[in-house]
């Protein structure tokens, strides 16, 4: 901690800056937007795209920086630059607008979302309508907000931060090194720190959909971004269009209550999980390799590992922080489910070594995701001295000044404890992010929207929640539904997080509504295209 506080006493304040991506527009008059200046996209963000974009499909992007207020409430004042890039319409002459693309996190970068685009809408819509990507303000190419100057530093802090504190020294030590982060953040983040609201992004949404020659918004928000939409359609009713939000949080809890809605969304990834132990018991060892009384196997594990970590046949080293962490990761993503119940019949092969000699054919995968606390890129990393930090840290600036929570840590362990009880698996895991971190992130008093939102929009917002969502849970969706003054919700009788994509009959009912204008049924219910360890 004496290095920590050195560096700290040495850190440079980082001032804000309009990202370079391609040709930006200046605002020379603060009522007036011109029009996005698109040019050809930077050489390293086409390279950043995946193989099923095509040769012919990367050459019709182009990407833009649109600069906005860095306050919404001075105009005129300091300017940063939110990173945009295109995907033109098919059929241009019966377009009917853009459609703004939100992917989540906070902090989740958006900007290659509309190329990618194909993978979420039918035909219709990629032929009516721009599809854009963007990264909102703070994250990836958008004037990254960055606590660390460089990797060292941002080691030197997570050293010592646990992704699962259990004992009093694995607890104070994870109090002592979030404390350290938020006090880099204090000193390097710079003007942005202190507008990093939901509020704030919806409003760069609103000049971007000027920017870009649209009378209203058309938007597609998956996750968080359903808190973008849900507020943009609140403090501008009259300017939405069309919109799509996919995986729901509860705003108006997640902006009143930031410790009751963690502890519920805990309480959504146990629901994921018992659905999906019960589907592979279900389904048989044939088709899920953890089965056999799976429920049982996991508390056993849990159990187990709580004593100390097993070791693999490959050497590697699995604790509880491991499982969980892998476990909460994977519910995500349905096709992962297949490598996970592998990997979780390996580690119970190593616990139980008489259970291997009687099972044959299960591998072992180790391949563990990053902790749900957002390690941003920080994880895994092999520095050189004085590494550049190219990580960002928006995650923690958006939900800690988005959410309320209580401004001491003096009550995190017991509060930890009685989440654990209530959320067996998830509960203290879900404990050690934002409710152990924002108590001492450096804002006070931030601009953010906390309501009202049940303002009604001319056309239905479309809700859509899965029955299995772990990260928000169909509760949220269902009350996103009600909350908001003009909504049809449907639902996807699915795992995993978020929808679109997978499952035909919710794209079309989507498409339908955003090149139509005609909502689904209220109550629908879908399937989705594919099932766990069917």
């Amino acid at each position: 901690m004496r290095a920590v506080r050195a560096a700290l006493a040495s850190a440079l304040v980082l001032g804000t800056i309009v990202s370079g991506l391609g040709t930006a527009s200046a605002q020379t008059e603060a009522s007036a937007v011109r029009p996005a200046a698109w040019g050809q996209c930077a050489a390293d963000v086409l390279a950043s795209l995946p193989a099923s974009v095509t040769p012919e499909e990367r050459a019709r992007l182009t990407c833009a920086v649109q600069e906005v207020p860095v306050d919404h409430s001075r105009p005129r004042g300091e300017k940063t630059g939110i990173a945009m890039m295109k995907r033109p319409a098919n059929d241009p002459s019966k377009k009917i607008g853009s459609i703004f693309l939100n992917p989540g996190g906070p902090g989740g970068s958006g900007l290659i979302r509309g190329a990618v685009s194909k993978n979420y809408f039918q035909p219709a819509v990629l032929d009516r309508f721009d599809i854009i990507g963007f990264d909102p303000r703070g994250v990836a190419r958008s004037n990254p907000l960055r606590c660390f100057r460089t990797q060292e530093e941002a080691d030197a802090v997570n050293e010592g931060w646990y992704a699962l504190p259990r004992t009093t020294e694995e607890i104070s030590s994870s109090i002592r090194q979030s404390k350290a982060y938020t006090d880099y953040c204090k000193i390097n983040a710079g003007p942005l720190l202190n507008f990093m609201s939901t509020e704030a992004v919806a409003r760069d949404l609103d000049i971007m959909r000027e920017a870009v020659g649209d009378k209203q918004l058309n938007f597609v928000g998956f996750s968080y971004g359903t808190l973008i939409g849900s507020t943009y359609a609140n403090i501008f009713p009259q300017r939405t269009r069309a919109m799509v939000i996919d995986g729901n949080v509860d705003p108006q809890l997640r902006l009143t209550n930031g410790t009751e809605y963690d502890r519920q969304r805990a309480k959504g990834f146990e629901i994921a999980l018992d659905a999906m132990l019960k589907r592979c018991d279900s389904a048989g060892v044939a088709k899920c390799a953890f089965a056999g009384n799976a429920r049982q196997k996991f508390e056993a594990m849990k159990a187990a590992l709580a004593k100390g970590p097993v070791t693999m046949p490959d050497g590697k080293q699995v604790g509880l922080a491991d499982v969980i962490g892998r476990v909460s990761g994977d519910l995500y993503s349905v096709p992962r489910f297949a490598t996970l119940v592998q990997w979780l019949q390996s580690v119970h092969q190593a616990l139980n070594p008489s259970a291997a000699a009687t099972t044959f054919g299960v591998q072992s995968v180790v391949d563990l995701p990053a902790p749900l606390n957002n390690g941003g890129g920080r994880m895994d990393v092999d520095p050189l001295p004085d590494t550049p930090y190219t990580a960002d840290d928006s995650y923690y600036a958006v939900n800690c000044t988005d959410k309320p929570f209580a401004r001491t840590n003096r009550f995190w362990a017991q509060t930890a404890s009685k989440w654990e009880k209530e959320s067996p698996t998830f509960g203290r895991y879900q404990a050690a992010s934002d409710l152990l971190t924002c108590p001492t992130w450096p804002t006070r008093h931030p601009d953010r929207w906390i309501g009202p939102w049940n303002r009604k929009t001319a056309n239905p917002i479309v809700v859509v929640g899965n029955y299995y969502d772990p990260a928000t849970q169909y509760l949220f969706s269902q009350r996103m539904a009600k909350e908001l003054g003009n909504a049809r919700l449907i639902s996807v009788d699915s795992f995993g997080h978020c929808i679109l994509g997978r499952s035909a009959a919710t794209d079309a009912a989507v498409a339908k509504y955003l090149v139509d204008l005609v909502p689904p049924a209220e109550g629908s219910v879908f399937q989705p295209n594919v099932q766990p360890f069917a």
